[in-house]
């Protein structure tokens, strides 16, 4: 028989403190499994075999925005997954960087002075106390563009500032408060509770680029489906006006059918003197060498040396090595998905739903004359 059990007895039931275990729970409400009797809530094993994997993740360094975020994409792992999914979080690759968590404590002891501290003081005296190097303090997330212990001292700064252990005084400035200073006086066991407490705090900012993320994620998939389902001259009308907002020139398709694999040019000066010449494949089937080295071939009838072939599928790895071994011409290869990020980026083929606008605080406003 299945048994039933509270939310308290589930954050027990995996090591967890009831607050800890409560913040969880109510993140991943919609993947751990529950029964209602009457208006009461209850967990069975399911429920707790959810949170041990959650609480694993966790464990490994991912915060509670990387877990939703591969919950959202691939729903919920099995135990065996755990690893290889901490390793493609870089969580083993990045273990010699401090977590939001471990940078917490330090960053109170640095402002405990009382006084105000810039943002890039604090940053680097936290690189001094962890000793890190300058590979350390240059290295990047995968998608190269957030510092890793920057991001993460941004998190750790933000949690405390949302439980009112630091204040933002002017722009980029802290000063630790009165909370702050009785924290540092608590004992060891009351400081660590606090700093699990903080640790679950999720900067609504980062949600908020997150949920743009999977927007757009969404947006560039339904967009290479609508191309592949338009005549495949459109495509040619595409690339030659997404060439033209990205500021290479004015362009045109070339119209004709025996054009030697040419769909478009763009003139990069006023003369046509330097040239950019396009071709455009509307595939499902990944694009070859062959074709690639077909596209280079009409080129060189032409006397070209710069090229630009677009597809709506992607490119073999034979296809972009040969790409990148030209040295008479360059040949720059552009997948369905850069395409399709292009055309969000220079607004091709889509339009503008809403906006929305993130306000801060202007301290100069508050500054005395």
């Amino acid at each position: 028989m299945n048994r039933l059990i509270t939310k308290t007895k589930l954050s027990e039931s995996v090591g967890w403190s009831e607050s800890g275990g409560r913040r969880w729970i109510k993140a991943f409400k919609e993947y751990i499994p529950y029964e209602t009797k009457g208006t009461s809530i209850f967990y069975n094993d399911k429920s707790v075999n959810v949170l041990k994997i959650i609480k694993e993740l966790s464990e490994n360094g991912l915060t509670q925005k990387d877990v939703l975020r591969i919950f959202r994409e691939k729903g919920v792992p099995s135990r065996g997954e755990i690893q290889e999914i901490s390793k493609k979080y870089n969580i083993t690759l990045n273990d010699d960087i401090p977590l939001p968590r471990d940078i917490l404590l330090p960053f109170l002891q640095i402002v405990c002075e009382g006084k105000p501290f810039s943002s890039s003081y604090i940053t680097e005296e936290l690189m001094k106390h962890f000793n890190l190097t300058e590979e350390q303090r240059s290295r990047t997330y995968d998608n190269g563009r957030d510092l890793i212990f920057t991001s993460r001292m941004r998190h750790a700064r933000y949690s405390l500032k949302n439980s009112n252990y630091i204040e933002e005084v002017s722009n980029a400035t802290y000063q630790i408060t009165q909370e702050g200073l009785e924290l540092l006086n608590d004992n060891q066991s009351e400081i660590q509770e606090e700093i699990e407490e903080m640790e679950e705090v999720i900067d609504p900012f980062e949600v908020i680029e997150e949920k743009f993320e999977e927007i757009t994620k969404e947006l560039a998939q339904s967009l290479i489906q609508k191309i592949k389902k338009t005549h495949w001259r459109k495509l040619e009308y595409i690339i030659v006006e997404l060439l033209m907002a990205m500021g290479y020139g004015d362009g045109k398709i070339t119209g004709k059918t025996n054009d030697g694999g040419i769909d478009g040019v763009i003139k990069e000066d006023k003369l046509g003197l330097d040239n950019i010449y396009l071709q455009a494949k509307r595939w499902d089937n990944t694009v070859g060498r062959e074709q690639v080295q077909s596209f280079s071939g009409a080129l060189d009838d032409l006397g070209a040396k710069k090229g630009v072939f677009i597809t709506t599928s992607k490119f073999t790895r034979n296809a972009t090595e040969y790409a990148e071994r030209l040295q008479s011409k360059k040949i720059v290869l552009i997948d369905g998905e850069t395409l399709a990020k292009l055309m969000i980026r220079y607004n091709i083929g889509v339009a503008e739903k809403e906006t929305f606008v993130i306000k801060k605080i202007d301290f100069t406003y508050f500054d005395e004359e």
